[in-house]
């Protein structure tokens, strides 16, 4: 027996999990994505090496700046710490009592964190309780469906520490600020500006356009290991890593993890292979053409709302002809041998989308066949 297969034998039997079919997309709840060898192997030599860790954060955060051409760069356990620990860095700088006191110092200190109400979301876990982990006050911009830069201009007061702004799928898209605009209103109180860029694609445009700090995940368009990335102003980066100190204690990066990331990162700028979403298109015509084929099942291709150069396919189920709601047709794809994952934001409109960037074309003909068995009552 192979060593692989004796893995997967031990992964998948001796734990009773079941295989996954990611039509979700670059998803914490089910790993995020799959490293590329070179990484996988950079994370293996870490693991059997030591290292002078602090030497380690430095000299890895100075590679990585240079590569991006940022002034500074710390890689952190994940995109969720890096904003718990950059709000934190902008609140107690470099004073150590509030270092070692952050919740439990009476000193006063300037701790409000300027939201968009619409950025103001739940991500899988509150963007404000990450805050609040960091010793900051969220105070919400405008409203649910629209935030000007008058409306964070407003709020603005000797207890704001900061503007944070969260650029993801998961906020309100429509009348909002975009971030260029915020950086203006940032630069003129000199307010620092944090950018939560998780699951963006590109490395250094937010830098560019001003953001003081920006936040990005490495398990997901960059596909390293569980991680996180935070660049930005120098000052601000040493602010941040002082946490290591204090509340960034427990959300300490292994030394596998800082080096599989750095080398994820110089993949990623210097050979992207990156799927393109004209060829995610020609993935998934099949797909969706068999879709069409079915009577109460409609398919499309969509495109990412947030702007990202990702097409999915959106499936909408006809619960009057095919007899289960989209809802119902979610968990089910999720029982037996085989669990599917679709995007489920829509399920309440009868639709889910499928993204096909961690799903190979064989993987897709499972998906279908899945869906008719279903429909048909086949167990």
């Amino acid at each position: 027996m192979s060593s692989e297969s004796q893995t997967e034998k031990e992964i998948y039997s001796k734990y009773h999990l079941k295989k996954v079919i990611n039509a979700s997309g670059r998803m914490t709840i089910l790993g995020v994505s799959t490293p590329r060898a070179e990484v996988v192997d950079t994370v293996s030599h870490g693991l059997n090496e030591y290292f002078e860790i602090k030497d380690l954060v430095d000299k890895t955060g100075q590679y990585i700046a240079k590569l991006l051409n940022v002034e500074n760069a710390v890689v952190v356990s994940c995109a969720s710490a890096g904003i718990a620990q950059a709000v934190a860095g902008l609140i107690v700088k470099d004073d150590r009592d509030l270092l070692f006191n952050l919740h439990s110092s009476d000193k006063w200190v300037a701790r409000e964190i300027i939201v968009p109400k619409g950025h103001n979301v739940n991500f899988g876990a509150p963007i404000g309780t990450m805050v609040s982990l960091g010793g900051g006050i969220v105070v919400e911009a405008g409203y649910a469906n629209e935030c000007k830069p008058e409306h964070i201009e407003s709020l603005i007061n000797t207890d704001t520490a900061a503007i944070l702004y969260v650029k993801s799928h998961h906020c309100v898209q429509k009348s909002m600020l975009s971030v260029a605009q915020a950086v203006t209103v940032a630069k003129k109180y000199n307010i620092p500006l944090i950018v939560d860029a998780a699951a963006e694609e590109d490395l250094q445009t937010y830098y560019q356009q001003g953001a003081d700090l920006v936040i990005y995940s490495g398990a997901k368009a960059i596909e390293g290991p569980t991680s996180g990335l935070v660049i930005g102003r120098h000052q601000a980066i040493e602010w941040l890593k002082l946490q290591s100190q204090g509340i960034g204690r427990p959300m300490k990066v292994g030394k596998e993890g800082i080096l599989g990331l750095t080398k994820a990162i110089e993949l990623y700028i210097n050979d992207p292979k990156q799927e393109t979403g004209q060829e995610m298109v020609a993935k998934m015509t099949p797909f969706i053409e068999k879709l069409n084929s079915i009577n109460g099942i409609s398919a499309k291709v969509v495109w990412d709302g947030a702007g990202r150069d990702i097409a999915r396919t959106e499936i909408s189920f006809d619960a009057k002809v095919i007899g289960k709601t989209a809802v119902e047709m979610i968990d089910l794809m999720k029982q037996g041998e085989i669990a599917v994952y679709f995007r489920e934001y829509k399920a309440n409109e009868g639709k889910v989308d499928a993204d096909v960037r961690s799903v190979t074309a064989e993987q897709l003909d499972i998906v279908y066949n899945k869906i008719i068995k279903i429909i048909q009552g086949v167990k």
